[in-house]
């Protein structure tokens, strides 16, 4: 049987990688999206949160095996000072024995000084930190004003613990231009009376109010701030607190709002009750 001379012809098909379809962007903009609504979520939240609020959720969300200072105090002021460097100064009681008493024979960053200014710094934040859960907790004594929960806030400072009634929108606690407040902040008033009074703090009332829009008709806001504290100072002495236990009574007008950033919001308008933070009393006679 005869070969055949017909050449046998093999075809090899090569396949090519498909093409990129350059998908990744849609990852890349599903990102930015999805940032973009959490930004827009954290500023709504920051717009309609309470200073309390914003401090709770500070404080749920920070470590809690982390000092967020040097100090190690556990107080509410966290032993913090003015200057990281100590007290500048200190009371004569601090002059070494035999010294003169001079700033120039005192030593304010001795060691025996910082561990002074640590202990009263301690001692002020648990003061405050107690004063304020007790005011806490007689506000949630009131059930029938769990409505006014908003607008009252309660926060532990460097001066002492301020309450503050604050306005709200939709919700105000004098009425526009008055300086009586509405019955139901009186009410209020009168019951927290006794718990500022057992507490033993002297106190300070002042007067916020926020910024005149411009083109608003004006109005005397510095007098509107006074007369309503003057009001709750008379309310707090007529329901029982003694009138030698206030310091100041003043109104501020809008030089001093809560947000700065837009003096106009509700909130800045609002009347301050400071218990004032009064230093421990020191035994007499010089330290060691």
């Amino acid at each position: 049987m005869a070969k055949s001379t017909q050449p046998i012809i093999v075809k090899k098909v090569k396949k090519s990688a498909h093409a990129h379809h350059g998908g990744a962007w849609k990852i890349a903009y599903a990102d930015f999206v999805t940032a973009m609504m959490a930004f827009f979520l954290l500023m709504w939240l920051i717009s309609m949160t309470t200073q309390e609020q914003k401090t709770g959720l500070a404080n749920y969300f920070a470590p809690p095996n982390v000092s967020i200072t040097t100090s190690g105090s556990g107080g509410v002021l966290n032993g913090t000072t003015i200057d990281k460097s100590g007290s500048k100064a200190s009371d004569l009681r601090d002059a070494p024995v035999g010294g003169s008493g001079r700033a120039s024979d005192r030593e304010p960053n001795s060691p025996a000084a910082s561990d002074r200014d640590a202990k009263r710094s301690a001692a002020s934040g648990q003061a405050n930190q107690s004063a304020a859960a007790s005011i806490r907790q007689a506000l949630q004594s009131m059930p029938e004003y769990a409505d006014l929960s908003r607008n009252i806030v309660v926060e532990a400072t460097r001066e002492g613990v301020n309450v503050s009634l604050t306005d709200q929108d939709g919700r105000s606690m004098f009425p526009d231009g008055s300086v009586r407040p509405y019955e139901r902040t009186r009410l209020v008033l009168e019951a927290l009376t006794p718990t500022l009074r057992r507490l033993n703090n002297r106190l300070s009332v002042t007067g916020h109010t926020a910024a005149t829009r411009p083109g608003s008709p004006g109005a005397d806001s510095w007098g509107l701030t006074a007369g309503r504290a003057v009001s709750v100072r008379e309310i707090l002495s007529n329901a029982g607190f003694p009138s030698n236990r206030f310091t100041s009574v003043a109104g501020r007008a809008d030089t001093e709002p809560v947000f700065p950033d837009n003096p106009y919001l509700a909130s800045n308008q609002r009347l301050t009750i400071t218990l004032i933070n009064e230093p421990p009393p020191m035994p007499p006679g010089p330290f060691r």
